[in-house]
C-alpha cells in the first residue's frame, strides 16, 4: 500500500495557496469565501479545522452562540412564508438546476470533500452522484407527492372528503461530518421542496462541502434567507436548535439521538433520526465467491468504513469459507491508499483523531482477546497522520469490543456458519438495524434472506449502494439505528403536516328534529352494511 501523497506536519500555518496543504486544493481565500455564508458566529472565538491528509490546517470555522441561532430561525421564518406560497412546480425547477449545477462544477466538491473528509476521489463521487440523485428526483416529483387527494366519504355522494400537504415550517438539520455532502442534500433538498426553511448545523470539519451545495443552491434560484447554516458545537447550540425547529433531522450517534429525541418529546414536534449500526453481510452457500469477496472490499472499506451503511460483520457458509476468505484477503491487502486530489487511491484516510484513536483500540482489544488479524491491523503514519490500513479479522470472540460495537472504520470480522437460519439469527443478534448484504446466485433466494434480517435496508448481491442509490425507496433505520426515513416520498412527506377537509352535502351525520335517536340509529346500521359490500 503506498501513498500518493507524502504528509507535512512540519508547521501549524493555514496554507495560503491551497488549504489544507494539499496540492491542487482550493484557495484559502475560496475557503473563506463559503465561510462567509455562515450566519451568525461573529462574536465568538473560531476554531481551525485541519485536513486528514496532512495535519495542517484548511481553515477557521465561526461558531454561533445560542443567541445567533435563534435569530436565524426568526429570520428564516419570515423567508418560509413566501418560499412556501410559491408553487411547487416553482420549487421543483430550483432543484433541477441544482443538479445540473452540481455535475457541471462537481471538480470543486470533489477536492473539497477530499481535504475535508479524508476520503478516496471515488468515495468522494459517490457523494456527487448522489447529491444529484437526490436533486432530481424531488425536482421531478414533488409536485406528484405533494398535491391534494381524494378519499371515500363517509356518505358516497353526500361527503366529500380530501387532504392536503403544509410545510412543518423551519426544519432543523443537524448533519455529520462523514458524508457531509450528500447527507445534506438527501435531508435539505426535500424540505426545501416541500416548502420549509431550513436552518442546517453541519460538522465543523466538514462545513465547506455543505456551504458550497448551500452555494450552488441559491445560484440555482434559492431565495436568499430560505436555507441557512450555522456552525458550532452542539453542546453550546444543540438547545436552541431543538427548541426552535418544528422538526428536526438528525445523523450521528444513538446516544445523542436518544438525547434529541427525549427533548423534541417535551416539545411535542416531530423528528427523524438516523443513528448508528453494525451491518451484517451473509453469503450463502451459493454465491459467487469472487464477486462477493469483490463486493465485500466495497462495503466495508468505502470512504474507509466510515459509513453508517458499511458492513462490519461478514457471514460465510463454511462450504466456502476458506475459499472466500483467501480472495477477500487478497483483494483488501491489495487496495491502494493515498490522499491525492486524483482517483488513483481507493481508499483514503480516517477523518479524525478519534476515528483513529477508536479504531486501533478495537483491534488491539481484538487482538487480546484473541482475534487473529488476517490483513491490515495497522496505522500508517508514513502515509499521514490518520491513515490506518484496511483490516481483516477471524476468530473474533463476544469477549472483544467491536464484537457488537461500532467500530466506523474499516475493520471488518468474518465469521463461518453451517446453517442459513442460524446466519440470520446472529446478523440479528445486535440492537442496531441500519443496513445489511446478502450475496447468492438465486435473487430469490437472496430476496427470502433479506426479508428476514431486521434491517432498514438490505441489499441483495451489493453491499449498500443499491439501496442508497435507489433515491425512491426510503432508507432508515429499525430499533437503534433511527426512527424516520429518507428519501421515496417519505423523505419529503415527514416534512409535511397532513390536512383532513371534508365537505358535507344534504343528510345531516347526526339525527335531526323531530327524529328518535334509536330509529337513527338503526338506519344508519343499515347502511352501514351495504357500504361495506359497495367499497
Amino acid at each position: 500500500m503506498t501513498s500518493t501523497t507524502p504528509a507535512s506536519t512540519d508547521h501549524d500555518t493555514l496554507d495560503q495557496a491551497t488549504i489544507g496543504g494539499v496540492p491542487g486544493a482550493p484557495t484559502a481565500a475560496r475557503a473563506a469565501e463559503l465561510i462567509g455564508r455562515v450566519a451568525g458566529g461573529k462574536d465568538n472565538a473560531p476554531v481551525r479545522m485541519r485536513a486528514p491528509f496532512t495535519g495542517l490546517a484548511i481553515t477557521t470555522i465561526p461558531q454561533a452562540t445560542d443567541a445567533d441561532v435563534r435569530a436565524v430561525f426568526a429570520d428564516a421564518r419570515q423567508a418560509q412564508e413566501s418560499w412556501a406560497a410559491r408553487p411547487v412546480t416553482e420549487r421543483q425547477r430550483v432543484l433541477i438546476r441544482l443538479h445540473d449545477l452540481v455535475l457541471e462544477r462537481q471538480q470543486e466538491a470533489l477536492d473539497l470533500i477530499q481535504v475535508e473528509a479524508g476520503k478516496a476521489r471515488i468515495d468522494s463521487f459517490d457523494e456527487v452522484s448522489a447529491t444529484a440523485l437526490v436533486a432530481a428526483y424531488y425536482g421531478k416529483h414533488s409536485a406528484k407527492f405533494l398535491k391534494p387527494r381524494k378519499h371515500p366519504g363517509v356518505i358516497p355522494l353526500l361527503t366529500r372528503a380530501g387532504e392536503i400537504r403544509h410545510p412543518k415550517g423551519v426544519v432543523g438539520v443537524i448533519s455529520p461530518w462523514n458524508y457531509p455532502l450528500a447527507l445534506t442534500a438527501m435531508d435539505v433538498l426535500p424540505a426545501l421542496a416541500a416548502g420549509n426553511a431550513v436552518v442546517q448545523k453541519p460538522d465543523n470539519q466538514t462545513a465547506l462541502s455543505a456551504l458550497w451545495l448551500h452555494e450552488l443552491a441559491e445560484e440555482a434560484g434559492l431565495p436568499a434567507g430560505v436555507w441557512q447554516v450555522v456552525l458550532g458545537r452542539g453542546s453550546r447550540i444543540g438547545d436552541a436548535l431543538v427548541e426552535e425547529s418544528d422538526y428536526l433531522c438528525f445523523t450521528g450517534s444513538t446516544p445523542t439521538g436518544k438525547t434529541l429525541a427525549a427533548q423534541v418529546a417535551q416539545r411535542l414536534t416531530s423528528y427523524s433520526l438516523e443513528l448508528g449500526g453494525k451491518n451484517p453481510m451473509i453469503v450463502l452457500p451459493d454465491a459467487d465467491v469472487a464477486r462477493a469477496a469483490a463486493g465485500a472490499v466495497v462495503a466495508c472499506f468505502s470512504s474507509a468504513g466510515q459509513l453508517c451503511v458499511s458492513v462490519e460483520r461478514i457471514y460465510v457458509h463454511e462450504t466456502i469459507r476458506e475459499e472466500f476468505t483467501r480472495q477477500f484477503v487478497a483483494k483488501t491487502a491489495a487496495l491502494k491508499l493515498g490522499g491525492s486530489l486524483d482517483y488513483t487511491a481507493q481508499m483514503g484516510s480516517l477523518t479524525s483523531e478519534d476515528q483513529l484513536s477508536t479504531v486501533s483500540a478495537h483491534v488491539e482489544d481484538a487482538r487480546r482477546t484473541g482475534a487473529t488479524v488476517l490483513t491490515g491491523g495497522r496505522p500508517r503514519p508514513d502515509l499521514g497522520p490518520l491513515f490506518y490500513e484496511p483490516t481483516v479479522l477471524t476468530d473474533v470472540t463476544d469477549a472483544a469490543k467491536l464484537f457488537a460495537e461500532e467500530t466506523f472504520g474499516p475493520v471488518v470480522s468474518v465469521y463461518g456458519y453451517t446453517d442459513v437460519t442460524d446466519a440470520i439469527e446472529q446478523a440479528n443478534d445486535t440492537p442496531f438495524g441500519l443496513n445489511a448484504s446478502v450475496w447468492s446466485r438465486n435473487g430469490r433466494a437472496g430476496w427470502e434472506v433479506a426479508a428476514r434480517l431486521k434491517a432498514g435496508t438490505v441489499n441483495v448481491n451489493e453491499g449498500y449502494a443499491a439501496t442508497f442509490g435507489s433515491v425512491s425507496v426510503p432508507m432508515g433505520g429499525m430499533k437503534e439505528s433511527g426512527v424516520g426515513r429518507r428519501n421515496g416520498s417519505d423523505g419529503l412527506l415527514k416534512y409535511t403536516e397532513s390536512q383532513s377537509i371534508a365537505i358535507q352535502r344534504g343528510l345531516a351525520l347526526r339525527p335531526g328534529r323531530g327524529i328518535p335517536p334509536k330509529l337513527w340509529a338503526r338506519g344508519m346500521t343499515v347502511s352501514m352494511r351495504l357500504l361495506r359490500k359497495l367499497r
